[in-house]
């Protein structure tokens, strides 16, 4: 995994805060929406790769919930590479870049495996980190070349 960036006050918050992304795969991979969701603030902001939109760690759990049970049943994801920015000694930006297989399509139909590349946003909240904002999107979802990655 890259390491781009390092927390102003040592790597304590920057191992937390990639054990926290483990966690949020881990979720993912077990198909827990509550495991996958616990660790968003009561006020997030969640965007899924198709722009579906939930506001609050309930409406993520419920979403997640939703999602496990129907399209990404089988679904599984890797994570690639992690890339975290403090912006503030409190306040971070993730960009995370994970491989999806398992998915299916409404009838049914399984689709290819995809990259994906979120950006998190990570709050620092009487000393614990929270996710505050997460956004998905595919990586070339049309067969465009790759640009240049500047973070």
């Amino acid at each position: 995994m890259n390491r781009t960036a390092q927390s102003p006050s040592g790597g304590e918050d920057e191992e937390a805060i990639r054990k926290m992304i483990v966690e949020m795969t881990e979720g993912f991979n077990k198909h827990d929406g509550k495991a996958a969701a616990r660790m968003y603030t009561p006020d997030a902001d969640f965007v899924t790769v198709r722009g579906d939109a939930f506001k609050g760690r309930d409406a993520i759990e419920k979403g997640l919930v939703a999602i496990f049970a129907s399209r990404a049943r089988d679904a599984t994801l890797k994570t690639l590479e992690v890339s975290i920015r403090f912006i503030q000694p409190d306040v971070v930006v993730a960009h995370v870049t994970n491989e999806l297989s398992g998915l299916v399509n409404p009838d049914g139909e399984k689709l290819p495996a995809h990259r994906e590349l979120s950006i998190r946003v990570f709050v620092k909240e009487q000393g614990t980190w929270r996710v505050a904002a997460f956004h998905n999107t595919i990586v070339r979802p049309f067969g465009a070349p790759a640009p240049q990655r500047t973070f």
